[in-house]
């Protein structure tokens, strides 16, 4: 065979080799009907217009409801301690003695002065009964009888006088048994025994804090409390839930019960207070939590996942799946963000199938498949994936 014959040969059965290889592939981009790739896969959810709760996140501090001082109120020695530390005491319930000696010794001093003051009443006023019987007959002067008379006043005034001294000194005896001034838990003893306490000044021997409710101390700035207002906000009756640092929310709501209305000018906030129920005394005094205020309503909003808003040199934007299945971009107004959502007042209406997974593979103007997003679990960041069943996820007050 001559090498040109050779040539020939081999150009054709290399050209067999290739058409058997490609034989029964399809041509690049042949993906589907027509040869076109399948539209991308998208999550969404169905935006349906509502009352959306405005809620404000703060930290705050508890703090009891009633917090009283005991103290020693008459002087002596710090005899023994009565209650228990860190109990639950009730109102008048002993908690410390006193020595009562002195006291009791004071008491004796003002019954005795108090029975010699009845006594010099007593010839007082028998010398001014017989004056009174003598004036008449011209048998004593009138200045005699005067201080007859006068003589009974002084001695009834100074009765008096030692009655209230013996009254002062009983009550001061009582004091030797010191009492809890309200219900509440008694803290921890601030006076050992033996200790010589009243003297000069009220000895604090311990505190006795109400903490069933319990209050909540906060603040807020002027600057969000007037975005607030202008949204709705300043209800009737706001909520307030309360989030333990460990973060679980508490199963009792609790209630504003009092805004300042002067501002504090080292921090350009407004204090704030709300009373937190505390039946099983699971809170507990000084503890900082975070604060969940509803304070209104803002009628006609959407509530839209956090992920699903983008943003650009124009503003914020939602990706949206029209009824043509095409995407498309609607530029949005985000008021505030609350929990893992924006709430949204303008730019989307009821009905919108508001993309939330999958953003990454949707273009405007381009086809996407559109089905339902599965809802978030709780600690995720984003949306999980889209969920093959039929039916659409809300975004409405209950998404957040």
């Amino acid at each position: 065979m001559t090498p040109v014959r050779h040539a020939l040969a081999m150009a054709a059965l290399f050209a067999l080799v290739l058409a058997g290889c490609g034989k029964g592939q399809p041509q690049a981009g042949a993906g589907g009907p027509g040869g076109q790739m399948p539209p991308p896969e998208v999550g969404v959810i169905t935006a349906k217009a509502t009352d959306v709760a405005l809620q404000q996140q703060l930290v705050g501090r508890l703090a009891p409801y009633r917090s009283a001082d005991v103290r020693a109120r008459v002087p002596g020695v710090l005899q023994r301690r009565v209650y228990e530390e860190g109990s639950d005491v009730r109102e008048g319930q002993v908690l410390f003695l006193i020595d009562p000696a002195q006291l009791q010794a004071a008491l004796g001093q003002s019954e005795a002065a108090l029975a010699q003051a009845q006594a010099t009443y007593a010839n007082a006023k028998s010398s001014a009964d017989r004056a009174r019987q003598l004036l008449p007959q011209k048998y004593i002067s009138q200045s005699d009888y005067d201080n007859a008379i006068a003589a009974e006043r002084s001695a009834g005034a100074s009765v008096q006088q030692a009655k209230a001294g013996v009254e002062t000194a009983r009550i001061n005896r009582g004091y030797a048994n010191v009492r809890a001034p309200i219900s509440g838990r008694a803290g921890k003893q601030q006076v050992t025994e033996g200790a010589l306490v009243g003297q000069g000044d009220a000895t604090l021997l311990t505190t006795v804090d109400q903490i069933d409710p319990l209050y909540v101390n906060f603040s807020m700035s002027v600057a969000e409390r007037e975005r607030i207002k202008a949204a709705g906000g300043d209800a009737a009756e706001p909520k307030v839930q309360v989030v333990l640092p460990d973060g679980t929310p508490y199963d009792q709501p609790g209630s504003l019960d009092f805004s300042g209305d002067v501002v504090d000018p080292a921090t350009g906030a407004v204090s704030l207070r709300a009373r937190i129920p505390n039946p099983d005394k699971r809170l507990l005094p000084g503890t900082f939590v975070t604060v969940v205020a509803a304070l209104g309503e803002r009628g006609h909003a959407f509530l839209v996942p956090q992920v699903a808003v983008q943003r650009d040199a124009a503003g914020a934007y939602v990706l949206v799946v029209g009824n043509d299945g095409k995407v498309a971009r609607k530029d949005i107004s985000t008021d505030r963000a609350q929990g893992s959502s924006w709430v949204v007042s303008k730019g989307i209406v009821d009905g919108d199938k508001i993309i939330v997974s999958g953003i990454q593979r949707a273009q405007p103007g381009q086809p996407a498949k559109a089905v339902p997003a599965a809802p978030a679990t709780p600690g995720a960041a984003a949306p999980a994936k889209p969920a093959a069943n039929p039916g659409a996820n809300t975004a409405s007050a209950g998404q957040a």
